[in-house]
């Protein structure tokens, strides 16, 4: 048996719960535009649906790490400056949910 590879990007996903499409699309705008979330680093998007929120994940190399951690910061302060609640964070090798009430 193979051991998982620990070259295998990681993401830091962020649930977004109470976004809409318009919402989201302008999140997402303020993302793709700011240099925080260029390479190395990748963004993935999941527009929010009927009965699932809208998510946000910033995928990375784990050599990367402190950069996603920065990349995180800074999307905190977009969706912030947007009055979006974070309903949670999943950051690998932390404890699997942080919860913001």
């Amino acid at each position: 048996m193979s051991s998982p590879d620990s070259s295998a990007p990681q993401g830091i996903a962020f649930t977004l719960d109470g976004v809409d499409d318009l919402g989201f699309a302008r999140i997402l705008n303020d993302v793709m535009h700011d240099a925080a979330f260029g390479r190395p680093l990748q963004i993935q998007a999941q527009e929010p649906r009927t009965g699932s929120a809208a998510r946000l994940t910033v995928v990375f190399q784990p050599e990367h790490r402190q950069v996603a951690v920065d990349a995180m910061q800074r999307l905190k302060t977009i969706l912030l400056r947007h009055g979006v609640q974070v309903d949670s964070i999943s950051v690998p090798g932390r404890d699997a949910r942080n919860r913001h009430e």
